[in-house]
């Protein structure tokens, strides 16, 4: 357990933003992000789903879905608001197609509403994207994927996370997130696992390459990366943050709340650069060491917190994270 009388309450600040249009898929680091409630602009507002029965498809079950590479281009003066661009690896012969990146009830109406199916709750609505020119990214996606799949989008219907044993009563939405608007993670943490893969190579799995490869912190696919509290896990023991711009702590919209820990599965062990799943890294090692952290997942190791927004805003790169509360959630 971390010496957390060592924690620095004063030099946290935000390192990195990620935001991950397409659920699974590549993420892309930016400076700044708009956030409302639902979580980061942009994030996981899309996803991509079995077409047979409209579960959501994630690199748990397809692997090299992290490397379509959905681009983000605002535009104000466009209609829609800009688009989304969708790439493919070069070998893949998947040909690139592009979205409206806001779309409205004037689009929505023209595509196919359906019921998506996320941890087996089944009420998330969606709308099958759709293109004017060349093939649908249905077919696009179909071919790539290797199994017939539709992209679809969040539609404007509410989702609301499910409730946690700290908040019986949470009252937040989201869009196809795992579970929660937002999650953060302190580079720290990241460099306490890098150090005990290191010292686990040549045991469990671990291949001689992880005494020198670098565990990026885009595998744990965070929305909001910090450093500056000297001792790793720290995000373990706040309840409430504000980021904000001004190195005093201020009152504002910017305050997160911190609801229940990242319980963790497989899919960290995907290489977000080569789509390839490791053996063991890091999900034997964070299991010897990041268990029991979860009430309601004992068994399963924990990296990073879930939270939830209380307003909307603006978070940069560089921000001050303020602690307003400590506790274990």
């Amino acid at each position: 357990m971390p010496d957390y009388s060592k924690f620095d309450t004063s030099s946290l600040r935000v390192t990195k933003i990620l935001i991950h249009p397409i659920k699974s898929c590549k993420g892309t680091s930016v400076e700044e992000a708009k956030y409302t409630l639902e979580g980061l602009e942009h994030d996981r507002k899309w996803c991509v789903i079995r077409a047979d029965n409209h579960v959501v498809v994630t690199a748990r079950q397809v692997s090299k879905i992290v490397l379509i590479h959905p681009r983000i281009t605002v535009d104000p003066s466009a209609p829609e608001g800009g688009l989304l661009a969708i790439t493919f690896p070069e070998d893949s012969g998947c040909e690139a197609f592009s979205l409206p990146l806001n779309s409205s009830q004037d689009t929505f109406q023209k595509w196919e509403s359906v019921d998506v199916e996320l941890w087996e709750q089944k009420d998330v609505q969606g709308y099958i994207c759709e293109t004017t020119s060349g093939r649908s990214p249905s077919m696009i996606l179909s071919e790539y994927i290797g199994y017939p799949v539709h992209l679809v989008a969040k539609g404007p219907r509410v989702r609301n996370c499910q409730p946690t044993l700290r908040f019986p009563k949470l009252d937040a939405p989201s869009y196809f997130q795992d579970g929660y608007p937002v999650l953060l993670v302190s580079e720290e943490s990241v460099a306490a696992v890098q150090e005990r893969i290191r010292d686990m190579v040549g045991t469990q799995g671990i291949d001689d390459t992880w005494a020198e490869e670098e565990l990026k912190v885009e595998r744990f696919r965070p929305n909001i990366v910090f450093k500056g509290a000297c001792i790793p896990f720290v995000e373990d023991v706040v309840t409430e943050l504000c980021i904000s711009s001004e190195k005093e702590t201020v009152d504002g919209p910017g305050i997160i709340h911190l609801v229940s820990k990242c319980a963790r599965c497989l899919l960290p062990n995907v290489d977000p650069v080569t789509g390839v799943r490791d053996n063991a890294v890091p999900y034997k090692v964070i299991m010897k060491f990041r268990k029991g952290l979860d009430p309601a997942r004992s068994s399963a190791p924990c990296v990073g917190c879930n939270g939830i927004f209380t307003g909307e805003g603006v978070v940069k790169v560089g921000d001050w994270v303020h602690v307003r509360k400590m506790g274990f959630v």
